[in-house]
């Protein structure tokens, strides 16, 4: 490592105010437009550091990927260390202007998606340019993705590719209770469940009818008791809707199930048995669509010494690091699968993700950047 990079070597000024201006380009996940917004914002930024820029098109209606790169070290192998950050936020259009405006109270600033994660994403960038100027033993793809908040169905390949030639994979998204970082998250599945029955009217012949609603009922508690507090793994209904109005026997209804596994033996299971789940009621059917859509990421051997290294780096910044695991999943959850040592939640602390008290804690930018810039430079080739 070239020199090592202090909390006040950042101009945290500087930072703050390109953060607010990353903050007021709102950008909800599903509308590519106001996503690519910021894209070209990050874009230009990057191209102005005279980093190198290469960006793709978006898919599936969704907005585009960018990765910024670090020149190739002389003498380096191939592998590079991938940095995954998101630009979508999980906040419409006019959360800013009416329940989350950008509000600094103290050490907080208010804003929607600074903490999760503009903020983090942001750092990345700053990092990146200070560890191109300083001198890294690997070179650095970050990538800023559009749809991370909804699954990461356009991205997933993309960065499972870079990936595949990562010696070392940082997330990007924020710390957790006062400065934590995650060295693992359990897996999240997905369902959408169609129960479908027959309609009737409920006064005049409502033997000629099969509930949809009733057999859902019976389905949420067969998906409930798949709960085990002991082995981690959690089962949500989060939504249902059925039925056509008061006096119909309902002949559909719907459901959304949330299922996290903490490793790849609970996931085989618990998707298996939600799967194979049958009607009682050969008049019933059940449409049961989805799959695990982040596999578990169990920290390995290999992310235990990542993390080591990070700590030390930590502890030079006067930060005490502490590990924690997570039942929210990431794009480190590809990674991690993949057998790559990844550390998450290197972003700014904070609190309020997804909700309308969502903020960052000021104090922590500055020497959160310096660990990320100095993990970027003391990263070597294995």
């Amino acid at each position: 490592m070239t020199s090592f990079v202090s909390a006040a070597d950042i101009d945290d000024k500087a930072l703050l105010q390109e953060l607010i201006a990353w903050v007021e380009i709102e950008t909800p996940s599903n509308d590519a437009m106001a996503v690519n917004r910021l894209v070209d914002h990050v874009e230009q930024l990057a191209k102005d550091a005279d980093l190198d820029v290469e960006r793709l098109p978006g898919t599936l209606g969704l907005g585009d990927i960018l990765t910024v790169r670090s020149p190739r070290p002389e003498g380096a192998n191939e592998k590079r260390v991938l940095v995954l950050a998101h630009l979508d936020t999980v906040h419409a259009h006019g959360v800013i202007a009416k329940q989350l405006p950008l509000k600094r109270a103290g050490d907080k600033l208010y804003g929607p998606g600074i903490y999760d994660m503009k903020s983090g994403a942001l750092m990345a960038l700053e990092a990146l340019k200070i560890a191109v100027g300083r001198g890294s033993k690997m070179p650095v793809d970050l990538v800023f993705v559009p749809d991370e908040e909804i699954g990461s169905y356009s991205s997933r390949a993309y960065m499972e590719e870079l990936a595949r030639n990562a010696g070392y994979t940082l997330v990007v998204e924020p710390a957790r209770d006062g400065g934590k970082i995650v060295i693992a998250r359990k897996g999240v599945a997905m369902y959408d469940v169609t129960v479908r029955g027959r309609a009737s009217h409920a006064g005049t012949r409502p033997q000629d009818g099969r509930s949809a609603i009733r057999a859902a009922a019976r389905l949420v508690l067969e998906l409930e008791a798949l709960n085990d507090a002991e082995r981690g793994v959690t089962v949500t209904i989060g939504t249902i809707q059925g039925g056509t109005g008061r006096n119909t026997v309902p002949a559909e209804c719907h459901m959304q199930v949330d299922v996290r596994v903490p490793d790849e033996a609970a996931a085989r299971e618990s998707t298996a048995r939600i799967e194979a789940m049958k009607p009682v009621d050969p008049d019933i059917s059940f449409e049961i669509k989805g799959q695990m859509n982040r596999p578990p990421f169990a920290q390995s051997q290999e992310g235990v010494k990542l993390f080591d290294v990070a700590a030390g780096i930590a502890a030079e910044l006067g930060i005490k690091l502490e590990g924690v695991v997570t039942g929210g999943g990431s794009d480190g959850n590809f990674t991690a699968a993949l057998g790559v040592p990844t550390l998450d939640g290197l972003g700014a602390d904070g609190a309020g993700a997804h909700t309308f008290e969502e903020h960052i804690f000021v104090s922590s930018l500055a020497p959160r950047t310096a660990l990320l810039a100095n993990l970027m430079m003391s990263l070597e080739p294995k």
